[in-house]
């Protein structure tokens, strides 16, 4: 299983890449938002370097191993959820992925078919589906910062887990991730899990917003 690829980016077309990593030429499917944050230049023009984490996929019936690359794990980890909606495999998923992550995410938790509808492929009754598998479970994508990279982080517990994914995966400084969590634990002291933490979290930024 191929997670991370780093390498000489030695070929660039339309809706891929072609890395050279360890000797080796790994042909690598972007998604939109990955291909715009590439550089115009020639491809392997001044030995550039990238640095991609990759879902994998290969079944019977994709004998052929499929490489998708992203910038950022939480980019790849969205990915994942994605595709677990019916009718949207991995080269569909890969087509459709348009617009900017935490936009898509706010969509599917508002409900907005709409701008569902408007992600290359989707139509309207595949909007209604992506709504109906996924709304709830992607707000912490919504909170997303396009302009941060990512750090890995340590797990303490799952305050303090969402805490550092708000400060270190999305964007978000310190004291405004402490804020948001205690605000929202406040809100719901049943909370159990990061995932519903970040439901709340996102919930709340909603009211702030509205």
């Amino acid at each position: 299983m191929i997670r991370y690829i780093e390498g000489k980016l030695i070929k660039k077309e339309e809706d891929r890449v072609v890395v050279l990593a360890n000797g080796v030429g790994y042909e690598i499917l972007l998604p939109a938002i990955v291909r715009k944050t590439f550089n115009p230049k020639k491809a392997g023009e001044d030995g550039e370097v990238v640095k991609l984490y990759i879902y994998y996929h290969q079944t019977e019936r994709q004998p052929k191993p499929l490489l998708i690359g992203f910038n950022y794990e939480p980019e790849k980890e969205f990915f994942e959820k994605f595709i677990t909606v019916e009718d949207i495999g991995p080269p569909t998923a890969v087509k459709a992925l348009i617009l900017p992550i935490p936009q898509i995410a706010k969509a599917i938790e508002e409900r907005d078919s709409k701008t569902l509808g408007s992600l290359r492929g989707v139509g309207k009754r595949t909007a209604d589906k992506i709504i109906a598998t996924l709304q709830g479970k992607v707000g912490k994508f919504a909170l997303m910062r396009e302009d941060q990279i990512p750090i890995d982080v340590e797990v303490i517990d799952f305050k303090k887990q969402v805490e550092e994914v708000l400060v270190k995966d999305l964007g978000h400084k310190v004291n405004e991730a402490q804020k948001l969590v205690k605000e929202a634990m406040l809100r719901n002291p049943n909370i159990s899990t990061p995932e519903e933490l970040f439901e709340e979290v996102y919930r709340g930024q909603k009211e702030v917003q509205s």
